[in-house]
């Protein structure tokens, strides 16, 4: 499971003209799954992303966390954090998972954030053609990955 996370002043997610989730200050969760990730995968990705500390605290250092600061995330599902492209120039997706076994693990994901947290979780639509809006602060990217 791979959780590519952004640092942001807000973020929005659009399925057909409407806005499905969005977010102020927090979190933006793009996340991947391949065949052999496990509900305990998700469990644990979500709960690194909940103690990332990412945040800058009064000192200016990146010591907080989205629990922390209070923060908002927004998790979006996207299969393409598993393409291949060592060969030739179109990407394979051998590696993501199939969709019913993604979409599970995903919404494993999202409960998991939210029983572990009293932050505002909002989501895109698993399996959607999406535009993704954001302001990227810092810019802070990190890419997790769970242990297989």
């Amino acid at each position: 499971m791979r959780a590519l996370i952004q640092r942001v002043r807000r973020a929005a997610v659009v399925v057909q003209g409407e806005c499905v989730g969005q977010i102020q200050q927090g979190l933006l969760v793009l996340l991947g799954v391949t065949h052999s990730d496990t509900r305990r995968d998700a469990e644990r990705l979500a709960e690194k992303t909940l103690a990332l500390r990412i945040f800058e605290d009064n000192a200016e250092k990146m010591n907080l966390s989205v629990v922390d600061i209070r923060g908002d995330v927004l998790v979006v599902s996207q299969f393409t954090l598993y393409a291949d492209t060592r060969k030739g120039n179109r990407p394979s997706f051998t590696d993501a998972a199939r969709p019913e076994h993604a979409e599970a693990l995903y919404e494993h994901f999202v409960a998991t954030l939210r029983t572990r947290s009293t932050l505002n979780i909002q989501t895109g639509k698993f399996g959607a053609a999406m535009q993704v809006e954001l302001i990227n602060d810092g810019p802070v990217t990190i890419l997790l990955e769970s242990l297989q």
